[in-house]
């Protein structure tokens, strides 16, 4: 490795270093109803984003809000000696993004068939901090 591709290599690993991420892979929800749940908390800090999820009467709101505990963890497990109120993390991305489809045959009216497209997507939640070190 040369030394400018090593020089943007650390300099990209330091960037990195104050995010958390987890993802969701192959959720059985339709993209766009996560999307609807993924948009209400872009952005907002942890704590008044595991409320939304908490209080939210969609489904999609209970995998969000297991993703963003695990996001949490694992933000916890990289700075150990940090605490999680004084590095005011908030949600800084979180993309949804379509999986692959079960598709179904169901029946229909005079010997016709109906394709059902059973949808799934992957999730992506990264977490930063407000207080740079």
């Amino acid at each position: 490795m040369g030394s400018r591709k090593r020089n943007t290599a650390e300099k990209i690993k330091e960037a990195k270093k104050d995010l958390a991420f987890a993802k969701l892979n192959n959720c059985p929800t339709s993209p766009r109803k996560m999307r609807l749940v993924a948009d209400q908390i872009r952005g907002e800090d942890i704590s008044s984003a595991l409320s939304i999820l908490k209080f939210s009467p969609k489904e999609a709101s209970r995998r969000l809000e297991k993703l963003l505990v695990s996001a949490i963890s694992n933000w916890q497990s990289k700075n150990e000696n940090d605490d999680i109120d004084s590095a005011q993390l908030f949600v800084k991305e979180i993309r949804v993004d379509s999986a692959g489809m079960l598709k179904r045959i169901r029946t229909a009216p005079q010997g016709r068939a109906h394709r059902i497209r059973k949808r799934s997507n992957h999730v992506t939640l990264i977490l930063s901090s407000k207080t740079i070190n």
